[in-house]
């Protein structure tokens, strides 16, 4: 299997449309005509698609890191398609989460019997609604308040694998400088021994030149005082 950051993107991309069109299909196809339980358990389980498109958005991010900036701007720009579908359906979701609560709670209180004769009645009923609608308001706070933290935590995220490519970028910068400066000593150690070896050469012509006067005056004593 292909392991380039190219592929991996396109294979994550691909997990990543399946969710999604699972995702449209019980929200916005046949699934959206559920009623009762069986909405319900779809809207759980498009909660749990969410967070696997989540994952898998965080993971696409990682990827387009390693993509040559040659070719990197159609993957941007799909990149930037996922993150807006993904805040769609999130979107969508949370709203359907609040209708069907909203129903519940409207369908309760319908459903529910008042005696005519309890003055107290209708007041218990309507503090009731009251409190499911403090509940729902309550809960999507909760859901908004996620979505935030949620949105801070990816762009955490992004910023760490900035800071970690720059820093991979000052090692490779540091090591080709340690390559260049191992070649300039390598040059001048080369340069060194070869004035070493012309000062030892220097030393033995000088060596040689002493020796020759030498004989050369002990010669001319020789000739002056023994003849």
């Amino acid at each position: 299997m292909d392991q380039t950051p190219a592929a991996l993107f396109d294979a994550f991309e691909q997990d990543f449309r399946h969710i999604i069109n699972s995702i449209s299909e019980k929200l916005e196809g046949s699934g959206k005509n559920q009623l009762g339980e069986q909405r319900k358990a779809a809207l759980r389980k498009v909660e749990i698609e969410l967070d696997e498109a989540d994952d898998i958005v965080s993971q696409l991010e990682v990827e387009i890191q390693g993509i040559p900036q040659s070719v990197k701007l159609p993957y941007n720009t799909r990149l930037k398609q996922a993150k807006a579908d993904l805040n769609k359906y999130k979107k969508l979701s949370k709203d359907l989460h609040s209708q069907a609560a909203r129903s519940d709670l409207l369908g309760g209180f319908k459903s529910g019997t008042s005696n005519s004769d309890d003055p107290y009645g209708e007041r218990s009923d309507r503090t009731r609604l009251l409190a499911g609608t403090e509940t729902l308001n309550d809960g999507s706070r909760r859901i908004a308040g996620s979505t935030s933290l949620a949105l801070e935590t990816e762009n955490h995220g992004a910023d760490i694998l900035r800071t970690l490519r720059g820093q991979r970028e000052q090692i490779e910068n540091s090591r080709n400088t340690l390559e260049t400066a191992d070649t300039h000593i390598d040059r001048a150690s080369g340069t060194i021994k070869g004035m070493i070896r012309q000062m030892y050469k220097q030393r033995i012509i000088l060596s040689g030149l002493g020796v020759f006067f030498v004989v050369l005056v002990l010669t001319i004593l020789y000739f002056k005082l023994v003849r």
